[in-house]
């Protein structure tokens, strides 16, 4: 399968300050496959080493972390002649606590080898043992598979190619069923690779469903095997709230939705637990719409979207039939599905999103980014077909917005300084896919 981020992985690989890579993302997301395809096209062999349950590994590290002593180790384990052709990959390295501090000394001592240490975001983060590396590694996250690569998934590359060159996107109008027809797929599916493999090899529903099911599994067994007690109860209380919390009208994080009377200080640690684990995406209230964005970030009002649109379906049990009736996705709690989508399109983009709300909380827009055309870019999500909104338009008109989208099932539609946009082109709005 297709995925974008090896073109992104290409540009590490060519950078003349390379560092030591490290991948992060969610369990299940296809950081293992990425890295050895990755090293499979673009090096003459690839040195892949398991550190989880590995006491060679452990017994290596806790001794001389020098490259120079490492690598004849390193080399006997992967069973590869390591040069500096060849891709290192460290797997699962939160295993071994002095694995990552031994980042530093490549970078310092032998920059020419390329290495990519991958592992769960919770262990990265928290990373027990040695020293961080601070400064002397560069980062990457791999996010669940977007529309794009979905339809790469399903063999539409000409179609791809198409929307990935054309000079008028109105013209895409064209393919707008067939294109919607493939989002309503996307929607039940998702972005995990192996759901979306399973689908592709079986274009069954409920096989797909069955992969989600024991993926949602997992991640739960992982809040009791990770987290203390006391911090997996909260865990297993938050992540099953997450459905209904989308599902309200005004879509802002409640805490006691979670449990009666709960207040931030009660799961503050839960909601970062899962944010550390690329399980969540937190998108923060500004309180001013001026630039930097981030300078108004009001971290105490948010919402809360899941990682993966097919997941958070396969958690509120939506039916398959929804995918054949093509109105159901988009009022499907309150249009919650849209919304996710395009959160989750515009993250693997890299976009930093935020959303605005009046203070009395009577105007909100969805989303907001800042885009290096056209400053602060608003965008409204719509469910239905009727696009009227004149608070959208107000906020427009009086934020002198040079570029505003409404995110709709209509066809594309460029009025100048609003442009209806379709949902299946959401990830055009951002700069990355301008270059």
């Amino acid at each position: 399968m297709n995925r974008n981020i090896i073109s992104k992985l290409l540009n590490w690989k060519k950078s003349k300050n390379r560092k030591p890579l490290i991948l992060t993302g969610a369990r299940q997301v296809g950081k293992t496959w990425i890295m050895k395809e990755f090293g499979r096209q673009h090096y003459k062999n690839t040195a892949y080493i398991m550190f989880e349950k590995n006491d060679n590994m452990s017994k290596l590290f806790d001794g001389s972390l020098t490259p120079k002593e490492l690598l004849p180790f390193l080399q006997a384990e992967a069973g590869v002649e390591i040069s500096e052709d060849t891709l290192i990959i460290f797997d699962e390295v939160q295993a071994v606590a002095n694995a990552l501090t031994a980042l530093k000394f490549f970078y310092e001592q032998a920059p020419q080898y390329s290495i990519i240490a991958a592992g769960s975001t919770l262990g990265v983060t928290l990373h027990k043992g040695g020293s961080f590396p601070v400064g002397k590694v560069d980062f990457m996250t791999l996010y669940p598979m977007t529309y794009f690569e979905f339809l790469s998934a399903l063999g539409q590359e000409q179609l791809l190619e198409l929307i990935n060159t054309t000079n008028d996107i109105s013209k895409l109008n064209i393919f707008y069923d067939k294109l919607e027809r493939y989002l309503r797929q996307y929607f039940f599916v998702g972005g995990m690779p192996e759901v979306v493999k399973t689908y592709v090899d079986t274009k069954s529903f409920g096989k797909a469903r069955n992969i989600q099911e024991q993926l949602l599994s997992s991640y739960e067994q992982d809040f009791s095997k990770y987290a203390t007690p006391l911090t997996a109860t909260k865990l297993h209380m938050l992540w099953r709230s997450i459905p209904s919390q989308i599902t309200r009208e005004n879509k802002k994080f409640i805490y006691g939705a979670v449990k009666e009377g709960a207040r931030a200080r009660d799961f503050e640690v839960t909601i970062q637990w899962l944010m550390d684990s690329s399980l969540v995406n937190k998108i923060d209230r500004v309180s001013a719409v001026k630039q930097p964005l981030k300078a108004y970030e009001d971290f105490g009002v948010f919402k809360l979207f899941l990682h993966d649109i097919g997941l958070l379906g396969a958690m509120a049990q939506v039916q398959a039939n929804s995918i054949v009736n093509q109105t159901l996705i988009y009022t499907e709690f309150k249009g919650a599905l849209a919304e996710q989508f395009v959160a989750q399109e515009l993250s693997a983009c890299g976009e930093k999103i935020f959303y605005w709300s009046s203070d009395n909380s009577k105007q909100e827009i969805d989303f907001l980014i800042e885009n290096a055309s056209y400053g602060i870019i608003p965008i409204e999500v719509k469910s239905g077909k009727n696009l009227a909104s004149a608070s959208f338009n107000k906020f427009v008109k009086s934020h002198n917005s040079k570029r505003g989208y409404k995110i709709s099932n209509l066809e594309f539609l460029d009025n100048g300084q609003v442009v209806n946009l379709p949902l299946y082109l959401t990830s055009l709005i951002s700069d990355s896919n301008k270059d």
